[in-house]
């Protein structure tokens, strides 16, 4: 069962080499499809040194969204399952494993457990959970695969999407029959932000791809469990912060946005 991990890289030099690292002890078969978004570090030369030493690791460049560049890299595979991570995160040395078995056991999508790693406030912040047809939708693309067939027949991810295209991406396999099964053994670490600035810019294209799902899929405050968005004992400083920057991300897109 080859499986192609697909990653979207831009100016990854920092962590690029710690993801390779624990990507080529993965159980075998396997390929590692790295789409590059026209790096202007080095991101690129250090993949190439790794591809000197592993004839399984392949090389694209391609700009856009980062869900074009999956797309892209999609094309270029050759396995019949896909396996997304990003340029900045650690996978366990049984991650590809893990997701094999759930693969073999009748899964069309599986999705791991991510844990945060970085500023420690941070690290505890958990996801805004949306259910759908009693699925979790919001496992993130650091930590998804596909059977590949599947991901064909839906389309892909829609690279309209600033973010938010793997919660797109889930709720359309949902409607297409899959099942989203979920393996905890399958485990990503995956890094916080390393500034303020980045931390609020994140947030905020966050709550705007939010909305960009309520304007393909209609509304969607339904699916969420309000508990968990506004519950005081849950809602931290940072927990308070990120929800601020959303909602002002929200109601940009809200203003801005247009899926015509």
């Amino acid at each position: 069962m080859l499986i192609s991990v697909v990653i979207t890289v831009r100016n990854e030099e920092k962590y690029i080499s710690y993801l390779l690292d624990s990507l080529v002890i993965q159980e075998q078969p396997f390929e590692i499809i790295i789409v590059d978004a026209h790096s202007t570090d080095r991101t690129r030369d250090i993949v190439r040194e790794y591809m000197e030493k592993y004839n399984f690791i392949h090389l694209y460049e391609k700009g856009g969204s980062r869900g074009e560049g999956r797309n892209y890299g999609v094309k270029k595979s050759t396995g019949d399952y896909v396996a997304f991570t990003d340029g900045d995160d650690l996978v366990n040395p049984f991650w590809l494993k893990s997701i094999r078995e759930s693969f073999k056991n009748g899964a069309d999508v599986v999705a791991g457990k991510t844990i945060y790693i970085g500023y420690g406030p941070w690290e505890k912040l958990e996801r805004v959970e949306l259910y759908y047809k009693g699925f979790d939708v919001t496992f993130p693309s650091c930590n998804l695969a596909y059977r590949k067939s599947l991901f064909e027949e839906i389309g892909g991810f829609d690279s309209w999407f600033v973010t938010a295209e793997d919660i797109d991406l889930n709720i359309r396999a949902v409607n297409h029959g899959a099942k989203i099964v979920y393996n905890p053994n399958a485990m990503v670490y995956h890094r916080t932000r390393d500034s303020f600035y980045a931390f609020a810019k994140q947030a905020f294209w966050n709550g705007y791809g939010r909305k960009q799902l309520t304007l393909k899929h209609g509304s969607l405050w339904s699916k969420y469990k309000p508990e968990n968005m506004f519950n005081p004992s849950q809602l931290s400083f940072w927990a308070s912060i990120r929800l601020f920057f959303a909602g002002m991300g929200y109601i940009a897109c809200k203003l801005y946005g247009d899926k015509s």
